[in-house]
């Protein structure tokens, strides 16, 4: 772990009878500095449902931990687990949260301050939850009695599936053993007052998920008077991540420009937290 001696590693179910796990990077409060709690980030990696690049998330994790966070990964139901598959992963979020919250003290967390990323079809999922966390109709199949359980501080979204209509993915059979109905799983048909402040960032010739998921789920976001802040860099192939060299691929997703994006949405959250 190399810096990172006064951390801790946990891995928890979230989920009865599910594969479904976080992972958490918890550093120990700090006397010296006076921190006692901390802001945390809840990174939802991408994988077209049918994994997550472990690797990857944990360099997100921590990445957000050397910011100041303790930070954890999710690893939610996959396509082969369930079928239908929504919105098993959306109730797998939501018990993330509430058990961080649960633990908030012992984990020296400000359960004021926690920030859930989605990266592709992680995204996905994290915009429909900022759209449904407090709906009657989503607390009531999660068994979530109160939304403040649950309600995240901000929102982050890295080149997002929003409408499963709108370019991703191209395969109806796919789409018909993720869901029931395509308009109830459509982020950007559900956003409402209550979602909470959210960071979007697409390229806008990502050849594999369009921005323009990114761009309507903006829109919404304005038309709804919630806070919001799109970055939409000009070039660059799908699932850059950090963009730098601890989560490239090949050549071109070890991108310095398109990287800059990690820098804007700290600066972001400063102001949002």
């Amino acid at each position: 772990m190399g810096g990172y001696k006064n951390m801790k590693i946990i891995k928890e179910s979230v989920r009865e009878n599910s594969n479904a796990f976080m992972q958490g990077y918890i550093r120990n409060a700090d006397a010296e500095s006076g921190h006692f709690k901390y802001p945390a980030v809840i990174i939802v990696p991408g994988g077209s449902y049918t994994h997550i690049p472990i690797n990857q998330a944990e360099s997100f994790a921590l990445t957000y931990s050397a910011q100041g966070y303790q930070s954890f990964f999710l690893r939610y139901t996959f396509e082969s687990e369930a079928t239908p598959l929504l919105p098993n992963p959306l109730i797998e979020l939501a018990n993330t949260i509430k058990m961080i919250k649960e633990n908030a003290v012992e984990w020296n967390i400000d359960e004021d301050k926690i920030v859930i990323a989605g990266f592709s079809i992680g995204g996905h999922i994290v915009s429909l939850f900022n759209d449904l966390y407090d709906s009657t109709w989503f607390r009531d199949i999660a068994k979530i009695d109160d939304a403040s359980q649950i309600k995240p501080a901000a929102t982050i979204l890295g080149y997002p599936v929003i409408n499963l209509k709108l370019g991703f993915p191209n395969d109806e059979e796919k789409i018909a053993n993720w869901i029931d109905n395509d308009i109830e799983m459509a982020a950007d048909e559900h956003v409402t007052q209550t979602n909470v402040p959210t960071f979007i960032w697409a390229t806008t010739d990502d050849p594999v998920v369009p921005s323009m998921n990114a761009i309507k789920y903006a829109e919404k976001l304005n038309e709804n008077s919630v806070d919001n802040e799109l970055h939409l860099f000009h070039h660059g192939p799908h699932g850059l991540a950090l963009a730098n060299d601890l989560t490239a691929w090949n050549d071109a997703s070890n991108d310095s420009h398109v990287a800059k994006w990690f820098q804007l949405s700290n600066e972001w959250l400063k102001e949002i937290l």
